[in-house]
């Protein structure tokens, strides 16, 4: 930790399923460790609805056992100091029946689910809450849940920051309308003709409405490894880990965020205003 920097608070990071912590706001987590603060993760569901080829889980172990140790091992790696559960189960994704399953976190009671998130904010005395954006960066039913969850327990416990993790749509855009031929067809996925699309993209928000840019280059590898100990749903295959190294640098180093009451036109680079 740096002599030069005062350091006092505790950044909570919500997330919908096992993996969203590393690719969302990874760097942004490991970084506030190495200054200094305390990092939670907290994780709404187990991801029980994740995919997984027969064959993979090992004898009587379930896939939320298997996700829930892959998330030690990336807590592990970004120098998370407690990672904590709600409860809830995975609602898959959106228009499929687990969205109405028996305690599935889209039906969560909001008051419900944000007083158990509420709790650990207050237990831990949390300065700085990250959600995600008001649609879930993607339309996701959980994530638009972790928006909704994260935003009513701020206001119960009185958590005095709270950034909504997002992407930055118009940058997003420019760098598929500069990425190479050659570059696309390492990552490129069947069903992904959205994702080259720049005209089409509707991921994040428009630019005009960051108000932080999180500079993450020194910690992308940590996030990468962090994805890769998702190993359930993030293989050498997937879209992130085909990346070249440098290509994924240019796509993940920075993280970036809306913070909720912020001033028109706010620019800002860190979540923690007292560190100079």
């Amino acid at each position: 930790m740096r002599d030069d920097l005062v350091v006092a608070g505790t950044l909570v990071s919500f997330h919908a399923h096992p993996d969203d912590e590393a690719i969302h706001t990874g760097g942004t987590m490991a970084r506030a460790a190495e200054a200094g603060h305390r990092v939670v993760l907290v994780v709404a569901t187990k991801g029980e609805h994740g995919k997984v080829a027969n064959g993979f889980l090992d004898e009587g172990e379930t896939l939320a056992d298997r996700r829930v140790a892959e998330t030690a091992e990336a807590a592990r790696i970004l120098g998370v100091h407690r990672v904590a559960y709600l409860g809830y189960i995975d609602s898959g994704m959106a228009g499929t029946p687990d969205n109405d399953g028996d305690g599935s976190f889209w039906r969560a009671d909001l008051d419900e689910a944000a007083g158990r998130l509420a709790e650990i904010l207050r237990e831990e005395d949390a300065e700085v809450l990250t959600v995600y954006d008001h649609h879930g960066g993607y339309d996701h039913p959980d994530h638009i849940q972790v928006h909704r969850v994260g935003v009513r327990a701020a206001e119960l416990a009185g958590t005095p920051r709270v950034y909504e993790a997002t992407m930055d749509r118009d940058e997003i855009r420019r760098l598929v309308r500069e990425l190479s031929d050659e570059l696309r067809e390492k990552v490129e996925r069947p069903g992904d003709a959205e994702l080259w699309n720049p005209d089409e993209l509707t991921i994040g928000v428009p630019g005009d409405q960051i108000t932080t840019a999180v500079n993450v280059l020194d910690y992308v590898d940590r996030k990468r490894q962090a994805l890769a100990a998702h190993r359930s749903q993030v293989d050498d295959t997937s879209f992130f880990l085909a990346m070249p190294p440098d290509m994924f640098r240019l796509a993940f180093g920075t993280e970036w965020y809306v913070r909720r009451g912020a001033p028109p036109g706010t620019r800002e680079d860190w979540l923690f205003p007292d560190e100079v």
